[in-house]
């Protein structure tokens, strides 16, 4: 089991009893507001299971995220290589999707700092992105991104500094 953190986070491998909420997560409209839907429980429970295979097939993948301090599930934080192709694509991207009650407080900048450490420490990577819709403020702030080229909607790369 892979297990490492930063001082407010855990950063884990998936347990059973991390479903209920993270299908809970997934079915509040405020935390996919960027996405096509809300997520069912059987589209969730599919999520995690995908989440898993990418562990197995890649080495790494995106890890359960917990509060340190209450040892309570708060969403995900880690690397996943996109399914679909773009401009960008093949790449390793950090991404992050966290209940909403825990946003603001830094913890998706913190853990994808972690995220990136172990990206380039550990696992060797030469490079990380990280990509949203330009309308998702939130999630742009997280690692202070910048876009890869002058006008590019798609991609940009992770400034974790």
């Amino acid at each position: 089991m892979t297990i490492f953190g930063t001082e407010r986070l855990i950063l884990r491998n998936w347990r059973a009893a991390d479903r209920q909420p993270f299908t809970q997560m997934n079915a509040d409209p405020l935390v996919m507001e960027f996405m096509p839907a809300t997520l069912s429980n059987s589209e969730s429970g599919l999520l995690v299971d995908k989440i898993e295979k990418h562990f197995l097939t890649h080495g790494f993948g995106l890890f359960a995220a917990e509060l340190r301090a209450s040892r309570s599930f708060i969403g995900y934080i880690g690397l996943a290589i996109p399914s679909f192709e773009a401009r960008f694509t093949p790449c390793v991207e950090v991404g992050w999707r966290l209940s909403a009650i825990h946003w603001g407080k830094g913890l998706a900048t913190e853990g994808a700092r972690e995220v990136r450490r172990y990206a380039f420490g550990v696992l060797k990577l030469d490079d990380v992105v990280s990509f949203t819709v330009p309308a998702n403020a939130r999630s742009r702030r997280v690692p202070r991104l910048r876009r890869t080229e002058p006008g590019s909607r798609a991609a940009t790369r992770a400034r974790l500094r």
